[in-house]
């Protein structure tokens, strides 16, 4: 069995995913993000993206296939072990701002801490500390249902970054966001993970977005791709060339 280089945060190798109906998800994606890094997943609805951060973060196990993170093997642990993972080492941020309706908005940002047995006290700084990042700390006493979308999605924002995961996975994390609001959001997520050294896997089929990582991996259809960019049409070529393509890898 080949180990994982000493330097990747998360290492995976030949993940096989198939949905319940029978559609192929994942089709022997490897890939190994290095701490530290922002990583951009990019590709077009329906080509596995969310399928593979659920199964790197231990959220989904995949088929078949390893998943290692600082070489330890996620993919032998039971559903126990995966969510104590989940919850004390990795942050998650949805396309769809899910908040607890019960908890004002620096609870639903603290949950996470107080969940790790971090005083009320010190889970409320750190809340509101990223709440006021985010611009959203004059709201932090409103319940979810009182604030507007793109707020509730900086809140679920603010709740991932605030007990400072070593990886935080991010599922089109801007897609609720109006477009005058992604760039500075973004900017305020991507700041904040190298300031902490914490690794982002960034899920997008947007090309601002993934143009603000380190380094991107192309997916289609389940597969790794790479864009290889032709030379440009000449007059004697025939329509139709010069085009970019994709090839497997």
């Amino acid at each position: 069995m080949e180990a994982p280089p000493d330097n990747d945060v998360l290492w995976a190798r030949a993940l096989h995913f198939t949905h319940p109906d029978g559609s192929p998800a994942l089709g022997g994606v490897s890939l190994g993000v290095r701490e530290g890094e922002i990583l951009a997943v990019s590709g077009p609805r329906g080509s596995g993206k969310t399928t593979l951060l659920s199964c790197l973060s231990g959220l989904v196990p995949a088929q078949r296939g390893e998943v290692w993170f600082n070489s330890v093997p996620v993919h032998t642990m039971g559903p126990m072990t995966r969510e104590r993972l989940r919850r004390d080492r990795f942050g998650w941020i949805d396309p769809a701002p899910v908040l607890v309706p019960e908890l004002n908005v620096w609870e639903n940002a603290a949950l996470p801490l107080m969940l790790r047995g971090t005083s009320r006290r010190r889970a409320k700084v750190a809340a509101l500390e990223w709440l006021e990042r985010l611009d959203i700390g004059d709201r932090s006493r409103n319940r979810p249902h009182e604030l507007t979308q793109p707020e509730r999605q900086r809140a679920c924002i603010a709740r991932a970054l605030a007990p400072a995961p070593t990886v935080l996975f991010a599922d089109e994390p801007t897609a609720p966001l109006h477009r005058a609001d992604r760039a500075h959001v973004l900017r305020t997520l991507t700041t904040a993970a190298r300031s902490h050294g914490i690794t982002v896997v960034l899920a997008t089929h947007d090309a601002e977005t993934a143009a603000l990582a380190d380094r991107t991996v192309s997916l289609l259809d389940g597969r790794r791709v790479n864009t290889v960019h032709l030379p440009p049409v000449q007059e004697t070529q025939p329509a139709g060339q010069g085009a970019a393509c994709s090839l497997s890898v």
